[in-house]
């Protein structure tokens, strides 16, 4: 049995969005008793993490280091056609990936005490994303 839904996101500039609880939501509604959940994002410039939930710092850190790992603007880059974070945001998706598997029972995520589902933002500007849920049981 299996059940697809899409979400969508209104993002702001480099930013990570907590959307546990939305993933959670069709879960709990599902008809899927037990499963994974296949998360998808359809963007090249944008990814998906679980992390910590509880400290806003952890999220703030990660972004911290996704800069330095593909900096705006770096003169090496080729792929500017959309301004300086272009390159960086695509590279930034490469790291952060653009799917998740999460496991679900009873209509609930199986994940752990500290963990959330977040899609992060690497571009400079807010941007409309769509994820594509698939509950697979």
């Amino acid at each position: 049995m299996a059940e697809q839904h899409r979400l969508r996101i209104s993002t702001r500039a480099r930013s990570s969005h907590d959307i546990t609880g939305d993933i959670a939501a069709l879960v709990a509604n599902s008809a899927v008793d037990a499963g994974i959940a296949h998360i998808f994002v359809r963007h090249t410039s944008c990814g998906l993490a679980i992390t910590e939930n509880a400290d806003a710092d952890v999220r703030r850190d990660l972004e911290t280091l996704l800069r330095r790992w593909a900096p705006d603007g770096d003169p090496a880059y080729r792929h500017d056609m959309e301004g300086d974070d272009d390159m960086a945001a695509h590279a930034r998706s490469l790291l952060t990936g653009i799917e998740l598997s999460v496991p679900f029972a009873h209509g609930r995520l199986l994940l752990g005490t500290w963990q959330g589902i977040y899609l992060f933002e690497h571009r400079a500007q807010s941007h409309q994303r769509e994820i594509v849920i698939t509950l697979l049981g």
